[in-house]
């Protein structure tokens, strides 16, 4: 097997074994005996396809296990086998298991470890008790357990597959309608007919539809047959063509064996890749004769003209699901038929949308991106010298180009933030288990995108933040009943976007946090000195301190205090700043703002001495000149009245320890400029020496020396070739709020 197939097998399969997984999660949720069968149906196609494609890898392991799996999903579509907490529970240990054989495969190991075979033992093991107790209906069970036992390497359904009745005979249901008498035509001339075609192994009378006497008619049929065909060359259409002459008065339903199955669902497989309806596909393989199909779409055609008592059309089946209630197909065979379907359609709109692109080269096409910014902005610094009006129209054209190309290649990383909040569902309900809480997840803002990488980094904070809020945050059933709050607790995920950023919260209906145990925990481990005045916001920051917790007991998900710190510092890592609200007895929102990306920016260059530094132009609300009739100043620091506003401004020289002025500039009387900054409902100002303008600032990382340097957030190139610093506003506004609440110039962040 070749690496690319392998490597293609094991990317289909990841996204299968995610879909089975949130399938399986809604099982929890559906209350509706339709929309179980629904769910379980699309289990049945998602394991039976994973198994195909192992199969024609020969991957034995995978399709002797999932085919276990199969099995037991076909009992509960039989009605054999009812769904429950404890399967639901064993099917995600199954699933988790076939993620490991593949991941095995793709390692490229030959031999099962003894882990996974002690793991593989076990949960077949768990799956065949199952199988054992699905308790037997009749005769055709019977059959199905003397069945001889077939297994295919190639991952097509055999005998073995089919979770229906296991018979290699045909059944024909006849239902004569009252006429046939009357037309001259004799029912068991057709029954005596089927002897040219095959053997008859039984023929059982039905006579139910017969009146009694005083309504009898002699000249009625009142006849029905349930007949049994040994019949192994023919096929459906010779035997309804049995039928010919009496087919518009009575109802013929013709069931093939197994083994007609087996060729039907390999027939499918096997059909060209073409669009095709399901009973196009179901006549093309055989399952369906044509007049059996066209009884169908003229049923669905008198149900679209009939109304109900509400005077509306009523709900009409798909072509399929009316197949087999009419036994005119077996359920396999309509999956096969849709699932050819999907996979057609699948590959149609793959061919014409998507395309999979391996994420390094997508990192290097951002990168290259990043370098076309900073060479664009060199060209257009030197056009600008040299005055030309046509090359500075030339140059506008090219620019333009460049930010459409920089914003077309970041939103190929850009991804739906829901995919990794789909996966918490798993975490919360097998965490509710464990700690005997009834808890359920709500997740508000699926669709909201962000990088690619920022997801996959921000996926453990949440991570233990989600673990945490069912832990500590949410109360036992117990408590919450003394409470007077509903027994299910509620976890809620939600992201949307604010000022450029993104905002992630996650919120519980808890019992809160007591502001009294986090003051007297911090006074214990001395982060705090007795007497200390702090804000609500500086008491839950506490939270974050390494080694910090007020749980009473460790438990298996928190309370050890080595988790809440380390969230903070990854989050902070991203460029990005987590805060907490709680408000005791009624619950907790810990909100985490992040940046849309870490690769390129659009920034606001400004001067401050001889240096140049880059805002974020999506925090930028305005910019102004400072005079001495806006300043203003008291013991808590400066601000100036901003259209009646009161707004707190940090002299950037200040800040980053500039040169004084030249003697030319304080001649020339040199006024200053103040950025008015804005971020989560916060307002400053930057006081810095020169406006230069709109800038594409592409980020690139501080060094180690300098990763714990406050309030730069990274670095850009200029097109001149120098390096501006990017400021990072949140962290200074945080530091201005400090020094405007303490009275105090704690804004110094370089000496």
């Amino acid at each position: 097997m070749s690496d690319d197939s392998l490597q293609i097998f094991a990317e289909e399969a990841e996204d299968l074994l995610s879909l089975a997984e949130q399938a399986l999660l809604n099982l929890d949720d559906l209350s509706d005996e339709g929309e179980t069968l629904d769910g379980i149906n699309d289990l049945f196609r998602t394991f039976h396809t994973i198994k195909g494609a192992a199969g024609l890898f020969g991957l034995d392991a995978i399709v002797d296990f999932t085919h276990v799996v199969e099995s037991v999903l076909g009992k509960i579509r039989e009605g054999l086998l009812k769904v429950d907490e404890p399967m639901v529970s064993l099917f995600l240990l199954s699933r988790d298991h076939l993620d490991n054989l593949v991941n095995h495969v793709f390692s490229g190991a030959t031999e099962l470890s003894a882990e996974l075979k002690q793991t593989d033992e076990t949960l077949l093991k768990s799956l065949n008790c199952y199988l054992q107790s699905a308790p037997i209906t009749g005769e055709a069970e019977t059959e199905s357990e003397a069945a001889p036992d077939h297994t295919s390497s190639a991952g097509t359904i055999t005998e073995r597959d089919t979770p229906s009745v296991v018979s290699a005979n045909w059944h024909i249901s006849l239902r004569f309608g009252p006429n046939v008498f009357r037309n001259g035509m004799d029912p068991a001339s057709f029954i005596t007919y089927l002897h040219n075609i095959g053997d008859l192994l039984s023929v059982t009378l039905i006579d139910d539809a017969i009146p009694t006497w005083s309504e009898f008619d002699p000249e009625s049929c009142y006849l029905g047959f349930e007949i049994v065909l040994i019949a192994p060359n023919a096929d459906k259409e010779t035997l309804e063509d049995v039928f010919e002459f009496v087919q518009d008065d009575c109802k013929i339903s013709i069931l093939p064996p197994n083994s007609r199955v087996d060729s039907y669902v390999r027939m499918i497989e096997e059909l060209p890749e073409e669009d095709l309806r399901i009973g196009e596909i179901l006549v093309a393989c055989g399952a369906l004769t044509e007049r059996e199909k066209d009884d169908i779409l003229n049923a669905q055609d008198k149900m679209k003209d009939d109304l109900t008592a509400d005077g509306e059309a009523p709900k009409i089946e798909p072509l399929g699901q009316m197949a087999i209630d009419q036994q005119m197909v077996k359920p396999l065979v309509v999956d096969a038929a849709i699932e050819r379907q999907n996979v057609v359609k699948v590959q149609r709109d793959a061919s014409q949308q998507t395309i999979r692109v391996n994420a390094l080269k997508l990192e290097n096409l951002v990168n290259l991106v990043g370098e076309l910014v900073i060479g664009s902005a060199n060209s257009e610094l030197n056009s600008r010298r040299l005055g030309d009006a046509e090359l500075n129209v030339a140059m506008e054209n090219l620019l333009r180009l460049v930010e459409e190309v920089r914003d077309t290649a970041l939103g190929l990383r850009m991804v739906q933030i829901g995919e990794t909040f789909n996966r918490y569902k798993r975490v919360v309900r097998e965490a509710s288990r464990d700690t005997g809480k009834d808890i359920e997840l709500l997740i508000s803002g699926a669709e909201t995108e962000l990088d690619k990488t920022l997801i996959e980094k921000i996926a453990d904070p949440l991570m233990h933040l989600v673990r945490n809020a069912i832990d500590h945050g949410i109360e036992s059933p117990a408590i919450r009943a003394e409470r007077g709050k509903p027994v299910k607790g509620q976890v809620k995920l939600e992201a949307f976007h604010d000022s450029g950023s993104i905002i992630i919260q996650i919120v519980d209906d808890g019992g809160g946090l007591s502001k009294e145990n986090i003051l007297n925990k911090a006074l214990e481990k001395g982060l705090i000195q007795e007497g200390q005045l702090l804000s609500d916001k500086e008491v839950y920051r506490l939270i974050f301190e390494a080694g910090f917790s007020t749980a009473t007991s460790i438990s298996n998900l928190s309370g050890r205090g080595v988790g809440m710190d380390v969230v903070r510092k990854n989050i902070e890592s991203l460029r990005g700043q987590v805060e907490l609200e709680s408000v005791e007895g009624k619950g907790t929102t810990i909100s985490i703002r992040l940046p849309l990306t870490l690769a390129i920016i659009d920034g606001f260059q400004v001067r401050v001495g001889e240096s140049q530094y880059i805002v974020p132009l999506e925090m930028v609300e305005e910019c102004l000149e400072l005079n001495d009739s806006h300043q203003g100043s008291n013991t808590a620091g400066n601000y100036i009245n901003l259209r009646g506003e009161i707004l707190p401004f940090v002299h950037m020289r200040e800040v980053f320890n500039a040169a004084e002025r030249t003697m030319a500039e304080q001649e020339a009387k040199h006024r200053d400029n103040i950025v008015v900054v804005k971020f989560a409902g916060k307002k400053a100002g930057f006081v810095v020496d020169e406006l230069l303008g709109e800038h594409q600032a592409v980020i690139k990382p501080l060094g180690k020396v300098f990763q714990n340097l406050k309030g730069i957030s990274g670095t850009t190139i200029l097109g001149s070739g120098e390096v501006a610093l990017i400021i990072d506003a949140p962290e200074m506004l945080q530091r201005i709020e400090t020094s405007s609440t303490q009275g105090k110039n704690s804004a110094r962040v370089m000496h």
